[in-house]
């Protein structure tokens, strides 16, 4: 039976990816644990803290595959401590009394934070390829649609004209910022903790800090300045930056739905042979992949609140605050991983309907170009004139049900200062995009430059 949105057999698509589920696995979470043993009893032996014998036997039983999981946690559940029987199941494989040299000075933390570590890695190398893929798509529709005029709303409503490329250029140059929060990071948060018990490293000995140097090495981790135990700014930086990820997408795949509206029609997210909208409604095809994504990432956002309340530690260590992260942790990169491969698709397949936007430029029958007669206006009776002028025109137009050109040409004003061809060049919304196109060609050579996306 299923415990979660994460392994319901039903929904567990939309929310993370079998790829995630295998990193943040009950058997991978064990192996990262004995990983960080291994490491350890290897280099101790090296530095002949323990005996080398004990080392190789150690690291060469020290896999999931020796041990019974489930023996393991119901273990855990009667002792009530995670690590104990964990360590007891290989100590148990080891002969001549090696196994008395596992885990020979860590404390619990030292290991299940590195072990969370060395997942959130392994998630994080699958998050760098996502964002890759997912920014190559967003410069393909940002080149494609250069200069493909489209309404720019503003307060939900029409505004002016804008080109769908340069919507796309502001996505993916948004996307490329969070590529490089997930980067700037990784010094600061990937590394391992071998501390002790209340991070003085008594229990290693002379050469801890040597010994911390070659199993951090060995681990493919950074030395700590400092212990982390009571500082969990780390684990808490790394889901808030995950939830800025997760919000960039959310608000991508929010504007897909809204401009999938029946009655907008300009974007459309894939749609596949078979895919059903309702169970009474035949007809329906409905966002749903970008409607998961917006799901997904209000729940991310909301577990980035629960990590900084994790950031409020008692004395040297509280297990209260390390047992909230143990549920935020691996469910904000498990949904993290759901969203970057929907969106993955979603964008990869994206439906632009060129026509359509074109058609609803139009829709407001010219006042989407108030800005710009304005200006032209203001030329020949000043600004402010200009406005005024317009303004008069437009709420005339809109509360009679009079087309802007129509509505101007009445205005005696507008009629002596504008002639009909003046006016009629002035209305034309795909002249009337600005610096978009250039803009987005900016933005695409910035990228280029950046290398991220190669």
């Amino acid at each position: 039976m299923a415990s979660g949105v994460f392994d319901d057999a039903l929904i567990k698509h939309l929310w993370s990816t079998d790829e995630l589920r295998a990193i943040f696995s009950d058997r991978n979470r064990v192996q990262k644990w004995y990983d960080f043993e291994a490491a350890l009893a290897i280099e101790q032996g090296a530095l002949g803290i323990i005996p080398e014998a004990a080392a190789r036997e150690i690291a060469a039983k020290a896999k999931v595959e020796n041990v019974d999981i489930e023996a393991i946690a119901a273990e855990t559940r009667r002792i009530k401590h995670p690590l104990v029987p964990t360590l007891k199941a290989i100590e148990k494989l080891c002969t001549a009394g090696n196994g008395e040299f596992i885990h020979f000075g860590p404390t619990t933390q030292d290991v299940l934070d590195t072990g969370t570590m060395l997942q959130i890695q392994d998630a994080h190398a699958v998050y760098l390829r996502d964002m890759k893929e997912i920014g190559r798509a967003l410069y393909r529709l940002a080149e494609t649609h250069r200069a493909t005029p489209m309404a720019g709303r503003s307060h939900g409503v029409q505004a002016l004209p804008i080109t769908f490329g340069h919507k796309a250029a502001i996505w993916l140059s948004e996307m490329s910022r969070n590529y490089q929060r997930l980067r700037d990071l990784e010094k600061r948060t990937f590394v391992g903790g071998m501390v002790g018990a209340v991070g003085t490293q008594a229990s290693y000995g002379p050469q801890a800090a040597e010994l911390e140097k070659r199993l951090m090495k060995r681990l493919g981790l950074g030395v700590a300045d400092i212990n982390w135990q009571p500082a969990r700014d780390r684990f808490a930086e790394y889901v808030c930056v995950l939830a800025i990820i997760a919000q960039t997408l959310g608000k991508i795949a929010n504007e897909i739905v809204n401009l999938e509206h029946t009655e907008v029609g300009e974007l459309y997210e894939p749609f596949s042979p078979g895919k059903v909208g309702s169970s009474t409604m035949p007809h329906k095809r409905n966002p749903s992949s970008c409607e998961a994504v917006v799901g997904a990432s209000r729940a991310l956002r909301y577990n980035a609140a629960y990590m900084l309340e994790c950031m409020i530690i008692e004395h040297e260590r509280d297990g209260s605050a390390w047992r909230g992260e143990w549920k935020a942790i691996p469910e904000s990169c498990l949904t993290m991983g759901g969203i970057l491969a929907t969106m993955k698709y979603v964008i990869g397949g994206l439906t632009v309907d060129v026509p359509q936007m074109r058609k609803n430029l139009d829709l407001l029958g010219g006042f989407l170009l108030s800005e710009r007669v304005m200006f032209v206006l203001s030329g020949k009776v000043g600004k402010q004139t200009a406005h005024e002028l317009v303004y008069e025109a437009s709420m005339h137009g809109i509360e009679n049900g009079v087309s802007f050109e129509q509505s101007l040409m009445d205005n005696r004003r507008v009629r002596d200062a504008l002639s009909a061809d003046e006016l009629r060049k002035a209305l034309d919304p795909t002249t009337y995009v600005g610096r978009a196109p250039e803009i987005v060609d900016e933005v695409l050579a910035q990228q280029k430059a950046d290398g991220w996306l190669n």
